[in-house]
């Protein structure tokens, strides 16, 4: 009896899942929609990826090294409640909050944009909304039957997922070995400049966000302390790499115009260089990864709002658990918050609508970025951080690459829409902390 007792009581989320988790979050719709956005950049697009691989990797080991030091469900919340107290805690979960479900609407759309391919009468604005309600539901519903189902789920969509991105690397290389560098858009240097370089940041953050998920459901997962830090790194560095060589190839393989106008680059890429049956397969693996992205994520965007509320910091009801201790009122809520952002956007093309919500989606998780860094500067200064050159360093280029990408977000039009609606969405967030502490006392 007291085996089975341990057994039940042992957390579902070991390494393989974790690292599913971060990896899954990271791979789902950016690899195959972003190429559209990124297209009239050109080179500009691969310095952009290689600044952000880089600034992604230091935020991940600033974030590795506060999940050993404070293994606590909430992730960033934690930290920044850790370093600066219940206000800045709740500050820099409002905003993650906030990416999480606009970004779930991004994923979403992505999503059902691939499915399009299969099935065109998904085309249709009507049907692309009413498609795009019944995945984010449908994986709601998965996440309420348990952190064990949602992990399971997550680490088999994974390795679907990348077996298209292998091959399209496979077949980049194929193509380069048989055309030689006439295959690849040539690299002029009159055309680098700084302002592009800056926007690219910031587009392709967007296919890095989900580094830090392994940290949120931290009471989720065994041996947190050594779990969290190494699927965080691990995972990230793997879905960056990934990213490099796949997104590149896409942009600088496909006439620009082509690329720019697709709904589907991705596809047409396959399709360009290896048939028809190859673009529908892969659309098909495109949909499928942007499902698993989604499925990660709304587990994420159920656990944080539960643990807020668990310290008073949003209301009650939220902190509610079903049956496995899943946080049935968090998911059902915000689910219905994304489903509202989807129902608000109904005018805008998948393409067009995809492109402003990770931006927007990208904005706000930035000051949670940024937060994150001084947490871990303010913890080393009280001594409750164990300080070193090399740490010192990786905290100060994370805050740079935050501050260096919300700079980005400002050199194009659609950015400083993002950026005023993400300084919007933040500013609702102190009523509702001033009157839950109102509440308290």
């Amino acid at each position: 009896m007291a085996n089975q007792h341990n057994n039940a009581a042992k957390p579902p989320m070991g390494i393989w899942m974790a690292l599913a988790l971060v990896m899954g979050s990271m791979i789902g719709s950016g690899v195959f929609l972003l190429p559209a956005s990124l297209a009239p950049l050109g080179w500009n697009s691969v310095i952009g990826w290689l600044i952000t691989v880089s600034g992604a990797m230091c935020v991940a080991a600033v974030f590795a090294r506060l999940a050993r030091a404070l293994p606590h469900a909430g992730g960033p919340y934690a930290y920044a409640k850790a370093a600066f107290g219940p206000g800045a805690g709740f500050a820099i979960a409002w905003a993650y909050w906030i990416s999480m479900w606009v970004g779930n609407a991004a994923i979403a759309t992505g999503a059902v944009s691939y499915l399009s391919e299969l099935f065109p009468a998904l085309k249709a604005t009507g049907w692309s909304v009413a498609a795009t309600l019944v995945v984010v539901w449908f994986f709601t519903l998965i996440n309420l039957k348990g952190a064990k189902l949602a992990g399971q789920v997550q680490l088999v969509s994974t390795i679907v997922k990348l077996i298209p991105l292998i091959a399209v690397i496979g077949l980049a290389a194929y193509v380069l070995v048989s055309d030689g560098t006439s295959a690849i858009r040539p690299f002029r240097a009159e055309e680098i400049n700084l302002a592009q370089i800056s926007a690219a940041t910031i587009l392709t953050l967007w296919a890095m966000l989900g580094l830090e998920t392994a940290t949120v459901p931290a009471d989720k997962v065994r041996d947190p302390e050594r779990t969290v830090p190494r699927a965080t790194l691990l995972g990230t560095g793997s879905a960056g790499i990934i990213y490099i060589f796949v997104c590149s190839a896409v942009v600088l393989m496909l006439p620009a115009a082509v690329t720019a106008a697709s709904d589907a680059p991705f596809a047409e890429f396959v399709g360009r260089f290896a048939g028809s049956d190859a673009r529908t397969l892969i659309a098909a693996f495109g949909a499928l990864s942007a499902l698993g992205a989604l499925n990660g994520w709304i587990l994420v965007q159920g656990e944080l709002p539960a643990t807020m509320a668990r310290d008073g910091l949003f209301p009650r009801w939220m902190a509610k658990v079903g049956e496995g201790g899943v946080p049935v009122n968090a998911h059902l809520f915000t689910t219905g918050l994304l489903s509202i952002v989807l129902l608000l956007n109904t005018s805008k093309s998948m393409a067009n609508l995809f492109a402003f919500l990770i931006l927007l989606a990208s904005a706000v998780v930035l000051v949670m970025y940024l937060g994150t860094a001084m947490a871990a500067a303010k913890l080393m200064a009280d001594g409750r951080l164990k300080r070193s050159g090399g740490f010192v360093a990786l905290v100060i280029a994370a805050a740079t690459y935050a501050l260096w990408t919300i700079y980005g977000a400002t050199q194009e039009a659609r950015g400083v829409e993002a950026l005023g609606w993400a300084l919007a969405l933040l500013a609702v967030g102190l009523p509702v902390y001033l009157l839950r502490k109102r509440r308290e006392e």
